[in-house]
């Protein structure tokens, strides 16, 4: 092979890591516009909302226009206690993060959860059962080294994965990515506050 070319498999997997990081970047803005009308349904200013999200406020201002368009969403309730595999994926994440974090990035579940985050992984059933076990293996080995909260909030995420709410209940209000990441945001911090 002439080492001044490329072969059709070299840059296939170039081009597909550059896929990946534009889908996740396209994912992500999704995310953060819903984001901004979850936050705005929930009473927080234009200006708030533009701080915290680095957002100029005319930004925020035209995205929230584009919401106001639309039928206006319930809020999202922000209890912990929810049963909606959404809600629970989201617990179960940001569980693993604060597991991989306070272990400097040398637990089991570590490489899942920054496959997560850069949305080279999806949440499937495959996934969440596999997340679920690198969780169990670094609860089970390394206990002694993480939160005393992190056995207890894990062992309510699995039994409520094990019995998922049933179909009669309304879908809860918002989309599952944002559901995903409340329940991933509440969650390290209800760890972080030892509760």
């Amino acid at each position: 092979m002439d080492p001044e070319t490329l072969t059709e498999e070299q840059a296939g997997r170039i081009l597909a890591g550059m896929n990946e990081v534009i889908r996740a970047g396209e994912e992500m803005r999704r995310l953060r516009a819903e984001m901004i009308e979850v936050l705005a349904s929930l009473g927080w200013t234009q200006d708030a909302i533009a701080r915290l999200a680095d957002m100029s406020q005319p930004a925020v201002s035209k995205q929230m226009a584009k919401a106001r368009t639309a039928e206006p969403a319930p809020p999202v309730p922000l209890g912990l206690d929810q049963r909606d595999t959404p809600w629970l994926e989201g617990r179960l994440w940001g569980l693993a993060e604060e597991i991989s974090e306070t272990l400097d990035d040398t637990a089991s579940c570590s490489r899942a959860v920054h496959a997560l985050a850069r949305g080279r992984k999806r949440f499937t059933p495959q996934g969440v059962d596999e997340l679920r076990r690198l969780v169990e293996d670094d609860l089970r080995a390394r206990h002694a080294e993480l939160p005393p909260g992190c056995r207890d909030a894990y062992d309510a995420i699995s039994r409520a994965l094990d019995v998922p709410a049933g179909p009669a209940s309304p879908p809860p209000p918002g989309s599952p990515s944002v559901r995903r990441t409340l329940a991933r945001g509440l969650q390290r911090d209800r760890l972080r506050a030892g509760a």
